[in-house]
């Protein structure tokens, strides 16, 4: 997959997650700047560098559903791919 695949499939979840009545407010906003970083028209590792940044700070909150931090740990996954 193409970077630029990897980041739709990326901003596609974090759309979800956005949209998910079970997660917190301040969590979708964090969730809404990693949307905006990831369509910012910027080199690729600095994106995704800052996106792993703000998801590394929201998986560690402990108002996140396990089930909700595994999805975040899922498109870091996805975002390191576009790293390497």
């Amino acid at each position: 997959m193409s970077s630029e695949d990897l980041t739709s499939e990326t901003i596609e979840q974090l759309q979800e997650l956005e949209e998910d009545p079970n997660i917190p407010k301040n969590i979708k906003t964090k969730i809404r700047n990693i949307i905006n970083i990831l369509k910012e028209d910027t080199e690729d590792s600095i994106k995704t560098n800052k996106a792993l940044d703000e998801l590394d700070e929201i998986s560690n909150d402990p108002n996140l559903e396990s089930y909700t931090r595994t999805q975040i740990w899922n498109i870091v996954s996805i975002l390191e791919k576009i790293n390497h």
